[in-house]
């Protein structure tokens, strides 16, 4: 049987890993802060390294602008933000729960413990 070597990983994907690990428990950065942060690519760039490269780092940390949790991983993600206490809130009049971006948003400066 042949063994298949793995692609060599992209600089690019990984520093956005690298951005991945560094957010902490409870907070998280959308792909377009990701992108800023690097000073390149954009949030599909970021989006694409995450898809593709993102199983083995908090890829629930790196989320969509709007709150919503990836669709498809919902629940697993939910468990992750309850697990690491992440803000969560309720849309007014119903709907399932977002991140509370704006308590929830990580900015790159150091977390007071």
């Amino acid at each position: 049987m042949e063994t298949q070597e793995l692609p060599e990983l992209p600089d690019y994907a990984e520093r956005v890993l690298q951005v991945a690990e560094e957010i902490p428990p409870g907070r998280v950065m959308t792909y377009g802060d990701v992108a800023e942060w690097l000073g390149e690519g954009g949030p599909r760039q970021v989006g694409r390294a995450m898809a593709l490269y993102g199983g083995s780092v908090p890829w629930w940390r790196v989320v969509r602008a709007d709150g919503v949790p990836l669709p498809g991983h919902e629940r697993r993600a939910l468990g992750h933000y309850r697990a690491e206490g992440t803000p969560l809130r309720q849309p007014a009049g119903g709907g399932p729960l977002r991140l509370d971006m704006r308590r929830a948003r990580w900015d790159g400066a150091p977390v007071p413990e």
